[in-house]
């Protein structure tokens, strides 16, 4: 089962994962935006790890939709809104719950995920976030119950990020480029499968300590 402990410490890894990979997001963001992708996620993470660990929430839900509306507020440009969707939808699908298993969860995010789809207008294949946030949900739903689903959602995710290289943009500010688009990592899917690459390093945690009080 998964507490309120964990989302925290999945949040705060995020962090440490964005700020680590900043410059390189915003390397990404250079040809085809503008050039602030890093800096601006960078902002927003610092921001909902320092919340968190002033206020910790004591439910999976609450603590996801602090951390969204943290990154509303916080991150400029269209980020904010898209992430700080994801995490509150969320953090509203999984309600008041004290714990919630991996299945559980799996279904929250999704009407996350769902929830950007709908915002920005975009789908599968038009080089955003969604080409690694849908190959990442799909693979966490591969595996219902297992904290293994985890680490096949970041390999989902990060090849649904590298994916978007060869495709043109067709939403977005990248979208202005149209064919010119082509050749470049998109900078939101590649920031998406970081969020997939903490969450596995979080299930990791559990799943090592697991076996080290059976040793």
């Amino acid at each position: 089962m998964l507490d309120a402990l964990f989302f925290r410490r999945w949040l705060v890894a995020a962090a440490d994962a964005v700020d680590r990979e900043a410059e390189r997001l915003t390397e990404l963001d250079s040809p085809i935006g503008d050039a602030d992708h890093g800096s601006n996620l960078r902002r927003g993470f610092r921001a909902v790890a320092a919340v968190l660990e002033k206020e910790a929430p004591d439910t999976p839900g609450a603590v996801l939709m602090l951390a969204g509306r943290q990154l509303i507020s916080t991150v400029g440009g269209a980020s904010g809104p898209l992430y700080g969707t994801l995490l509150r939808r969320t953090g509203k699908d999984l309600g008041d719950a004290p714990e919630v298993d991996p299945a559980r969860f799996a279904q929250a995010l999704r009407t996350g995920v769902d929830a950007v789809a709908a915002l920005g207008g975009a789908a599968p294949g038009d080089k955003t976030m969604l080409d690694a946030l849908v190959p990442g949900i799909d693979a966490l739903d591969g595996s219902p119950g297992s904290l293994g689903s985890f680490g096949a959602a970041r390999e989902a995710a990060l090849q649904g990020a590298l994916a978007t290289t060869p495709l043109q943009a067709r939403k977005g500010r990248a979208s202005y480029l149209g064919v010119r688009s082509i050749g470049h990592q998109d900078p939101g899917a590649t920031s998406s499968a970081l969020l997939f690459a903490a969450l596995a390093e979080t299930a990791d945690g559990i799943g090592g300590s697991r076996e080290g009080s059976r040793d």
